[in-house]
């Protein structure tokens, strides 16, 4: 790229000149990050013996599978993706997101007098099962964009799982949340002897391994050594055995059965785009929450970012108050049904973010969640309606520690993903002992409504908090921006993206720099909590800025984090090799292997790791 951050910093100085706690990781011939050393290493061995940056970010998202299981991702969970094939040069959106079971109709929930899908803590866990996702995803990406076979992105997950990996300090605190035994106790025997062996939490540095899970990968490699060598005949073939099915939630009562498994496919899908700062913004669709950055981004673009100063008290409250606006219109259009989907070039018409814009007021925060806008009728940004329908509460949920996990990976020939997989929350779901891990509830984030465009419907994929983002320069994605948090993804890429593109931060910089994001919204996540006025800041958020912030009207709560495990990878040109326009469209034609410089930032409010070579 033609060093937008260098740029900046030769023309003013910013707050964004500080010393980081790890250095930014650089490399010419590929760069991969995880959420855990072990996970990028997976993938970087994909790299080092000749893979891509998709073989790369495949072999890591099973790894982490295996070495993350706490960090709210499971085998049988989900994952959303953006990938760039630069020989195509095409970039698409990969959509892992398990669907909801043929059995689960708003009339059964209704029946059974509950107006949410429940999750855990408690015993209705396996009512908000919805079909994996994530490993149809891997092995589609393998197929489409790939180049290993099974065997090959499998190998180190298979021998973490059947030869333990050192426990880490994030794993065993969390597995110390009362509430994880608690839940599997209740559909026992639960994963008390794998993560509990002796009836304690194996000691940090103590080997642990996870026999069964390893079990599940290992059929899936004996179904593709059946496959005499032929790739992608072995990819089928593993697809076919994962997707078999067995009755565990059945026995249970769940919902979930083999026929749903049998019947899912992983898209891929065209991303979504919108403009800031004169790039490209690339994410997921309406069938996630990716657009409220989007949309977030059209509104702040009426304000001098840059003149309120980083993290000033004037800047959270805009940014703050700009979620608001795009949380309500979430609540209201977003959902994987397709006027939602037709609808959303509407949410992000520039007249209309304008008049959103407009809404915020300067000297006082939105005590409660503002109204979703009307984007077909002149005027309808400001329209008026009541607070939206959550359950009411003050403080902060359990949730805000957990995080789930975040992959990506640049290659030699400049092929690009940002991966966001998650599911299977410990003390939310259950634990089936055959296959090694939990299962995905992500059903709790439907509405039992018949004609919201997120109601609960067969088949139909819930409307996702998991997102990821590319960055074009002159058409061509030159970043990558992911963190997870839930609710609070869409709200910490957002200061990724602005950390980059309007304070020239380098990616360690922007990923450390301290994060804070709004609770006023309807939480995704059972039982779907409201928060009015509550703005969580991190502990780098000094008492001054805090103190201004509840003058304006916010309701600070320090957190811990505000999205954990946050990566960003960006690719630079090296400006000697050209006398062309690097900042324009020029840049599409002189891409190489050979002038590429590959940054990546990864965050510390968790071991995530970036390796390069």
């Amino acid at each position: 790229m033609s060093k937008p951050t260098g740029r900046i910093h030769e023309t003013e100085h910013h707050a964004a000149d500080r010393a980081t706690t790890r250095p930014v990781v650089s490399g010419t011939q590929g760069v991969v990050s995880g959420g855990h050393p072990l996970v990028s290493m997976a993938g970087m061995r994909m790299l080092l013996s000749g893979g891509n940056a998709f073989d790369a970010v495949v072999a890591a998202g099973f790894a982490a599978a295996v070495v993350e299981p706490t960090a709210s991702y499971t085998l049988c969970g989900e994952c959303v993706a953006l990938i760039h094939d630069a020989r195509a040069r095409e970039t698409l959106a990969l959509s892992g997101q398990g669907t909801a079971p043929a059995l689960a109709t708003v009339r059964l929930f209704r029946e059974r007098q509950l107006d949410r899908i429940p999750t855990g803590p408690g015993a209705n866990a396996h009512l908000s099962f919805t079909v994996p996702g994530a490993v149809d995803a891997y092995l589609t990406l393998l197929e489409t964009h790939g180049t290993k076979s099974v065997s090959e992105v499998l190998a180190p997950a298979v021998h973490y799982a059947e030869h333990g990996f050192p426990m880490y300090e994030y794993m065993h605190g969390l597995l110390a949340i009362p509430e994880t035994r608690s839940q599997f106790d209740i559909y026992p025997p639960g994963g008390t002897a794998v993560f509990y062996p002796g009836g304690r939490i194996p000691e940090v540095g103590e080997l642990f391994v996870q026999p069964a899970l390893g079990g599940t990968l290992r059929r899936l490699i004996e179904a593709d050594t059946k496959a005499r060598g032929h790739r992608t005949a072995g990819i089928v073939a593993a697809r076919e055995r994962f997707y078999r099915g067995d009755a565990f939630s059945e026995r249970l009562g769940g919902l979930l059965r083999a026929s749903d498994l049998a019947g899912y496919r992983a898209r891929l899908e065209p991303p979504l785009r919108t403009t800031f700062a004169g790039r490209e913004i690339l994410g997921q669709s309406a069938w996630t929450q990716g657009p409220v950055l989007m949309q977030a981004l059209g509104m702040l673009a009426t304000f001098d970012l840059r003149g309120l100063g980083h993290n000033s008290a004037r800047y959270i409250h805009v940014i703050s108050e700009a979620l608001k606006l795009a949380f309500a219109d979430r609540e209201q259009y977003y959902g994987d049904r397709e006027d939602a989907l037709a609808s959303i070039g509407d949410l992000l018409a520039p007249a209309y973010l304008k008049e959103r814009a407009a809404l915020i007021r300067g000297d006082r925060a939105a005590a409660e969640a503002p109204a979703p806008g009307d984007p077909r009728h002149p005027g309808g940004a400001g329209r008026s309606g009541s607070a939206p329908a959550g359950v009411r509460a003050t403080g902060v949920s359990a949730a805000a520690a957990d995080g789930t996990t975040h992959i990506a990976a640049i290659d030699r020939e400049g092929n690009m993903i940002c991966l966001t997989p998650s599911g299977g929350v410990f003390r939310k779901s259950a634990f089936a002992p055959e296959l090694g891990c939990t299962l995905s509830t992500r059903s709790e984030m439907f509405v039992l409504e018949d004609d919201h465009p997120n109601g609960l419907v067969p088949g139909k994929r819930p409307r996702t908090t998991l997102v990821s983002y590319l960055i074009c320069e002159g058409g061509v994605p030159t970043m990558t921006v992911g963190c997870p948090g839930g609710d609070d993804q869409s709200q910490a890429d957002l200061q990724l993206v602005l950390n980059l593109l309007v304070f020239g931060m380098n990616p360690q910089q922007a990923v450390e720099a301290p994060r804070f994001s709004t609770q006023t919204l309807v939480n995704s996540f059972y039982p779907r909590v409201y928060r009015p006025g509550q703005l969580n800041v991190e502990p780098g958020i000094p008492d001054r800025t805090r103190a201004e912030l509840r003058a304006l009207g916010h309701e600070v709560t320090e957190i811990g984090a505000c999205g954990i495990g946050a990566v960003e990878i960006f690719l630079q040109v090296d400006d000697r090799e050209f006398d062309g326009d690097l900042g324009g469209r020029n840049v599409a034609l002189v891409l190489t292997a050979a002038n590429l410089e590959r940054f990546l930032g990864a965050d510390p409010r968790r071991p995530t790791y970036a390796l390069a070579w």
